[in-house]
């Protein structure tokens, strides 16, 4: 390259020091002097996210949750086909040498040993996933546990263990152990277990206060899903008082944490490693993880679980009655000013309720003057007392406020309710004259028993068809009165009206029980 040597610009003296590289980017500066240099440039900065990290949690936790193994009492049992692998009292090794069978099961193995193949392959008898047939304990489910006491108390689902004749807890460093059942309750779907190690101190977790338990805080749960051990996963608290239908005292948390089988009875942490819920149930239709899974609320489980662990049962006051919801409709029809409590369907003979004065059609509205939400929080608050509390229940009858004192009986268990729960009895149709309530959307017979009215035929355009009335059904009252003719639902129907209601309650009585339906009466 020529330059003039007397030349003293600045321009001249950076291209006498200057490379190729470095006489091409000045160049390209010059042509654009718009250009941001690299030397006025920034790099781009992003305040990056708090997003917790859950390796603390995990690290302090692991150690309290456990697997658990069950294993079921199987009795022996001949095979379907009449064939005893006991060789009618023969064993194996008494078999003649030439026997077919002994040759048979001498190279491929013989029932409940290993034999070998042509291969050299181990060979064991078909299973066809039916239980063993040598009376001994076989596996027969695998769920999860934490521990919540250094001396061995562990928490799991009742599902987990209820079949169970054995029972080995698993801990995080694989370290194997046996427990003994304490108690469950089927109702909670909670059990205890108990590890029997007297020179051992256990890590253990601690149960979150209900101030702890909000709907959108982070939660970890850590279980052991399809049996692999230890697993975590996180998620948040989608929603609390979640009912799925599996019993009265249903109050589930919804978590998104990825839940799937063996899951059962672990633990849902929050950020504090404190256990907020116990995971219970997945709603999925394919069998895996969807991002719903259920959980029993710390809160519900403390007290449970103290129960179990002090005497082995759970202890439940008991009001005895058959109960429904209040709709808008039916509070419309008793004159109430909100659709709230819990209708009485039927008083339970020989119970509390009955004992006490509570008639089928009063709406139990408070418990010792808190407010009854619905016949689930009616349940709830009732069996947190103690059998033999004295309570003071309100009622709303006939259109007026009233109370009755009830002394609380000793919940039966399930087995105890079920034999003392009859059906309704089936209904034949009667033959007496059908008399049509037009405005009802339904025609009825008096019934062959002379207790209410058969429904005979129902308008499947009318309000009566919507709200699931079907023929062969009884009407035993309305309103609270008893009715035996279409004239006297006539006559209670008017009266109502007269009072400035719009809808009638019926009592309608089929095949699967009793229950109330409100029907509207302010047509034709």
């Amino acid at each position: 390259m020529f330059y003039n040597k007397n030349d003293r610009s600045p321009l001249k003296s950076i291209l006498k020091n200057s490379t190729a590289a470095g006489l091409a980017a000045l160049m390209l500066s010059a042509a654009l002097p718009a250009m941001i240099t690299p030397a006025h440039a920034e790099a781009v900065k992003v305040e990056a996210p708090q997003v917790p990290s859950f390796a603390d949690v995990v690290e302090a936790v692991s150690p309290a949750v456990v697997s658990v193994r069950v294993q079921s009492d199987v009795q022996p049992a001949s095979d379907e086909s009449g064939f005893n692998f006991g060789f009618g009292g023969r064993d194996f090794d008494e078999l003649p040498d030439d026997h077919p069978l002994k040759r048979f099961f001498k190279e491929f193995g013989a029932p409940g040993q290993e034999g070998r193949g042509p291969e050299g392959h181990a060979m064991r008898p078909p299973r066809d996933g039916g239980p063993e047939r040598h009376g001994k304990l076989r596996p027969t489910s695998q769920g999860s546990g934490f521990f919540i006491s250094k001396d061995g108390y562990i928490v799991t689902n009742n599902h987990v263990v209820a079949d169970g004749a054995a029972f080995t807890v698993v801990m995080n460093d694989g370290t194997e152990l046996d427990a003994k059942l304490i108690g469950k309750d089927s109702r909670t779907d909670l059990a205890v277990l108990k590890v029997e190690e007297p020179k051992r101190e256990f890590t253990y977790v601690e149960f979150a206060e209900e101030s702890d338990i909000r709907v959108g805080d982070w939660v970890v749960a850590v279980g052991n899903p399809f049996g692999l051990g230890g697993t975590v996963t996180a998620g948040i608290v989608s929603a609390r008082g979640r009912d799925i239908g599996s019993g009265p005292y249903d109050d589930y948390i919804q978590i998104d944490a990825a839940v799937n089988r063996g899951n059962s009875g672990g633990p849902d942490f929050n950020l504090s490693g404190k256990v907020v819920g116990i995971n219970t149930a997945i709603f999925s239709p394919s069998g895996g993880n969807v991002g719903i899974a259920f959980a029993i609320p710390a809160t519900v489980a403390k007290d449970v679980i103290a129960d179990l662990m002090k005497s082995g049962s759970v202890d439940r006051g008991w009001l005895g009655v058959q109960i429904q919801p209040v709709t808008k409709d039916i509070a419309d029809s008793l004159g109430l000013a909100e659709a709230s409590g819990a209708l009485v369907v039927a008083p339970q003979a020989g119970s509390p309720g009955e004992k006490a004065g509570i008639k089928q059609g009063d709406v139990v509205t408070a418990v010792n003057g808190e407010t009854v939400k619905d016949p689930r929080d009616l349940a709830k608050r009732i069996a947190a007392y103690a059998p033999g509390t004295k309570v003071d229940v309100s009622l709303w009858r006939a259109g007026k406020a009233t109370s009755v004192k009830v002394d609380l009986g000793q919940l039966p268990n399930e087995q105890e309710m079920a034999n003392s729960t009859g059906q309704a009895p089936e209904e034949e149709e009667g033959t007496a004259t059908e008399q049509a309530l037009a405005n009802l959307g339904m025609s009825v017979t008096p019934a062959e028993d002379g207790k209410g009215l058969t429904i005979v035929e129902v308008d499947p355009d009318s309000d009566a068809a919507d709200k699931g009335l079907k023929t062969g059904e009884k009407i035993t009252s309305v309103n609270n009165q008893a009715v035996a003719t279409a004239s006297e639902i006539t006559k209670v129907i008017d009266q109502a009206k007269k009072d400035g209601r719009t809808k009638a309650l019926f009592q309608i009585e089929s095949d699967s029980g009793s229950r109330f339906v409100a029907l509207p009466i302010n047509q034709g």
